[in-house]
């Protein structure tokens, strides 16, 4: 099968992926994920959860599909839109698993494409889409979150290389990172315009990394600490003093993965099955409680009207005909959607949901996931920075 023939039949393209699927997905990576430990996330540290894990990886990347839109000379599998939907489609009908969870995949990726020499696509996009290096994002501070502009790392220069020392926070799994991607100030003559993104390994002299505990008990965040740390010129992606503009971009890219937590689920039905456990059902075999069953159908339909306009935003974003400004509406209703799926789940579970410790509760997973979705109108950008953008550039209302 060639690329060529596949866009002159999309059909066959479709039969062919779906016996590719059949064939080389394992059984165990046809089943919704469990734990983190069911997530891949690559990199040199690296340590599959099983056999199974590792060969969908593996598989996956050799075709070029953990990034199938991506040119085939930097790793991806050079499909085109209409290909890499019904690669999505089928790996849906299945329940197969993504094969690559990966920063690298769904932010830095594009920036590179769009920003990066070929020198930069060549080192670093073929590792991204084997699973090679994971990364982490290096942007917030402790005094610029939603001004994040306003950020104080600074980059001194050292002549074919730039000195870092400063702070990040709230950094997603920086002590498991391979390399970080990181906004760094080179001048303070613009507050925007003295900013310039590079990239640099988290095993450099002088990064180190703080765990920070979340409310539900687990610490995938971090505070990361710059102490004279060499990086390289060559490791600047665009124009020195020009960083905004690629940090603008990733941000887009960022909060389109974001908005896919509102995706969780489409097309079964968790929270029914949870609250008939815990409540039971009446005489014509629905859900006992007549509330709750009206609130889980209120957003069961929300979530499937946010599922097809997520297609429409993905086809958009692929051709380049997207606005600027939906990527802001898209994780504002996705988290939105995952924050009331996590409320519904404990109002489904009962009491039962709010128990901590037991093997019956998953150590108590649900109300984890609860806590934990309290973050999602904050992380990648608060929720009234998102409805600013949306009401100044769609609905064009008057800045305050």
């Amino acid at each position: 099968m060639t690329a060529a023939a596949a866009v002159d039949d999309p059909d066959r393209f479709r039969q062919d992926t779906r016996a590719w699927l059949a064939a080389n997905c394992p059984p165990e990576m046809r089943c919704p994920v469990r734990t983190e430990d069911d997530v891949c996330w690559g990199g040199r540290r690296f340590v599959p959860s099983s056999p199974a894990q590792r060969d969908w990886l593996d598989r996956m990347g050799q075709r070029g599909w953990t990034v199938p839109d991506w040119p085939t000379a930097y790793g991806g599998g050079g499909l085109s839109p209409a290909e890499t939907k019904i690669l999505r489609e089928e790996m849906a009908a299945i329940g197969a698993r993504s094969p690559l969870n990966s920063f690298g995949i769904s932010m830095l990726g594009p920036a590179l494409l769009k920003y990066g020499t070929e020198a930069q696509k060549q080192e670093h996009l073929p590792k991204i889409a084997r699973g090679e290096i994971r990364w982490c994002q290096g942007y917030s501070e402790p005094n610029a979150g939603s001004d994040l502009a306003s950020l104080a790392t600074s980059a001194r220069d050292g002549g074919d290389h730039y000195i870092v020392d400063g702070q990040k926070v709230w950094t997603s799994y920086a002590d498991k990172a391979d390399w970080i991607f990181c906004l760094v100030r080179t001048s303070k003559e613009s507050k925007q315009g003295g900013i310039s993104f590079v990239l640099f390994d988290m095993a450099s002299e002088g990064v180190s990394t703080r765990p920070i505990l979340l409310i539900s008990g687990y610490s995938p965040f971090c505070e990361t600490f710059f102490d004279g740390v060499k990086v390289p010129k060559a490791n600047r992606i665009h124009d020195e003093n020009r960083g905004w503009e690629v940090a603008k971009y990733l941000l887009g890219h960022e909060r389109e993965m974001i908005s896919g937590m509102g995706l969780r689920d489409t097309g079964r039905n968790p929270l029914i099955d949870s609250a008939i456990a815990t409540i039971g059902v009446d005489g014509s075999g629905r859900l006992a409680d007549p509330l709750l069953r009206a609130a889980i159908a209120r957003f069961e339909v929300r979530a499937r009207a946010f599922a097809a306009m997520s297609e429409r935003f993905i086809d958009e974003l692929k051709a380049g005909q997207a606005h600027p400004a939906q990527p802001s509406m898209m994780k504002y209703y996705g988290t939105e959607l995952n924050k009331e799926r996590q409320e519904l789940a404990m109002a489904a579970g009962g009491s039962d949901a709010l128990e901590w410790d037991s093997a019956a509760s998953d150590t108590g997973a649900a109300a984890r996931r609860w806590l934990r979705s309290k973050a999602n109108s904050i992380e990648g950008g608060t929720s009234e920075i998102q409805l600013n953008i949306i009401a100044k550039h769609i609905l064009q209302l008057p800045g305050a």
